[in-house]
């Protein structure tokens, strides 16, 4: 396919346009969209208890992830950040609310005291382990299965993630 293309003085010309190849999609199977859909619905069910819980500890479904990260070890506040796959300023606020309610203090790093760290207090590390405990769907459907069906599933999921 051409374009004409007019310059002041000469006669038109006829310049190329491409036009993008398009990209075959492959088609699913049907196993394959069962899966997906599978995967989405247990995802779904997850977040779901995982807000409740949360809103049990009067906390949003954010605060409590942090409040999770942190109960693992004192991280600092970019770093949160980039595992959440969220804006620093956000972070800012959450730290903020959890640090109001006494669940986690930030403390500069010792390599770099221009870093903030935040780390949860006892009282957030308890929090954060009470509500994993209270998260039966995440566990109950796994107990079912045996140790190698677990180790199996894993490894699988590690596989999709790369």
């Amino acid at each position: 396919m051409s374009a004409p293309r007019n310059d002041p003085g000469s006669a038109p010309v006829s310049v190329p346009v491409s036009v993008p190849t398009p990209v075959p999609v492959p088609v699913a199977d049907a196993l394959t969209l069962e899966v997906v859909e599978l995967i989405g619905t247990v995802v779904a069910r997850y977040h779901e208890e995982y807000e409740s819980a949360a809103a049990r500890h009067a906390l949003t479904g954010a605060q409590a992830r942090v409040l999770a990260l942190l109960a693992l070890e004192p991280t600092p506040m970019r770093r949160i950040a980039q595992k959440l796959k969220c804006e620093p300023s956000n972070i800012t606020g959450i730290v903020d609310r959890l640090e109001t309610r006494g669940l986690v203090e930030r403390r500069p790093d010792p390599s770099d005291r221009r870093v903030k760290i935040a780390a949860a207090t006892e009282e957030g590390r308890m929090t954060a382990t009470h509500l994993r405990s209270s998260l039966g769907f995440a566990r109950e459907p796994l107990a079912g299965l045996s140790e190698e069906e677990r180790g199996m599933l894993r490894d699988l999921l590690k596989r999709m993630l790369g």
